[in-house]
C-alpha cells in the first residue's frame, strides 16, 4: 500500500448473530487516525467483507467515536451492522460513553451525522436515521424492480424507497416463502439495492429479509443488513407490522440473522442484535 506503516488493534465481530458464526462479520480497525483513504480502502478490498470499519476521534464534541466505513468498492455514508459492530469493539476496548443520560447512550459520528447506539439487555440498538428518499416508487422503476427479482409485477403487493444512505429500495411479497423463493437476475440488477420483505406465519420472527445489490459483476447478497432493516420498520413498523417484531435474514445463505426491531412511543425506530467478537488481534497496514 505504501507510505507508514502501522500495527494497529483489530477485530472482527459477528452482528445480528444469536449464536456462533451465524450473523453477518465485520472487520474493525481501532485507533486509525493516521491511515490514509488509500490504506483503508485496500484493506477493505483484501478483507473482501461486506464492510470494514476504521475507529478514529472524533472531531464532534458530542460523538464518543467516529467511524468510517468501508466496502471493497468504496466509502458508505451510513451502514447498519457496521455501526453495532464498531460499537461493540469499541465498548470491548474500552470505550466509556460520556453521556450522563442513564441509559449508557453511545454517539457515533459518521457520514451522515451522530447516530446513537443504546444497550438493550445484552445487545446493542441504533436509532435509525432519517430517510434520505422516501415515498413510493415510479411504475418503471416497479417494472425494473420486477425484473431484476425475477417475480412478476402482480406479485409485488407494495414498493417504497427507503434510504438511509446506501440507496435501499423495499419491496414487499406476499409471505416469507416468496422471499426465499427470489433468484434475482445479475443482467438487470443495474445499480439497484433492493431490499424483500415478506411475513411469516410462524416461528420466532415475524418477517424474513433479504438484501441484494451489485457486485462481482452480479448480484451480490448481504447476510444480515442494519441499514436495510432500519428503513423497512420506519416504512412498515406500526401499521403493516407490529411495533415490535424480529426479522430474519441470511436464511438462503446458511446463517441465522436475528435483527430485533421496535418503534418507540416517540416514533423512533430502534434495530438491534446481539453482536460477538470472533478474531481478535492486531493488524498491519
Amino acid at each position: 500500500m505504501g507510505g507508514v506503516t502501522h500495527t494497529l488493534a483489530f477485530r472482527q465481530v459477528d452482528v445480528f448473530a444469536p449464536g456462533p458464526l451465524t450473523g453477518n462479520p465485520l472487520a474493525v480497525v481501532h485507533d486509525a487516525d493516521d491511515l490514509t483513504d488509500d490504506q483503508m480502502a485496500a484493506f477493505a478490498r483484501w478483507t473482501n467483507l461486506s464492510e470494514t470499519t476504521f475507529l478514529l476521534a472524533p472531531t464532534d464534541p458530542a460523538a464518543d467515536y467516529r467511524v468510517r466505513i468501508w466496502t471493497p468498492t468504496g466509502e458508505l455514508p451510513f451502514a447498519g451492522h457496521p455501526t453495532l459492530g464498531t460499537a461493540h469493539a469499541w465498548r470491548e476496548a474500552g470505550g466509556v460513553a460520556q453521556a450522563a443520560d442513564g441509559a449508557g447512550d453511545i454517539v457515533q459520528e459518521c457520514g451522515v451525522g451522530l447516530v446513537t447506539v443504546r444497550p438493550d439487555g445484552a445487545r446493542l440498538a441504533f436509532a435509525a436515521p432519517p430517510l434520505l428518499r422516501s415515498g413510493p416508487v415510479a411504475p418503471d422503476d416497479l417494472a425494473a424492480l420486477a425484473r431484476a427479482l425475477r417475480v412478476d409485477a402482480d406479485d409485488v403487493v407494495d414498493a417504497a424507497w427507503i434510504d438511509n444512505g446506501p440507496g435501499w429500495v423495499g419491496v414487499r411479497l406476499a409471505d416469507a416463502a416468496a422471499v426465499l423463493a427470489v433468484r434475482p437476475d445479475p443482467a438487470v440488477i443495474d445499480d439497484w439495492k433492493i431490499g424483500v420483505v415478506g411475513e411469516h406465519t410462524a416461528g420466532d420472527a415475524a418477517v424474513e429479509v433479504r438484501a441484494f445489490l451489485p457486485g462481482d459483476g452480479g448480484v451480490v447478497e448481504d447476510p444480515v443488513t442494519g441499514s436495510l432493516n432500519a428503513g423497512l420498520a420506519q416504512w412498515l413498523a406500526g401499521t403493516v407490522l407490529p411495533d415490535a417484531y424480529v426479522a430474519a435474514q441470511g436464511t438462503v445463505l446458511g446463517r441465522r440473522g436475528r435483527v430485533h426491531v421496535r418503534r418507540d412511543g416517540a416514533g423512533v425506530v430502534w434495530v438491534g442484535g446481539d453482536v460477538r467478537t470472533t478474531v481478535g488481534g492486531t493488524v498491519t497496514l
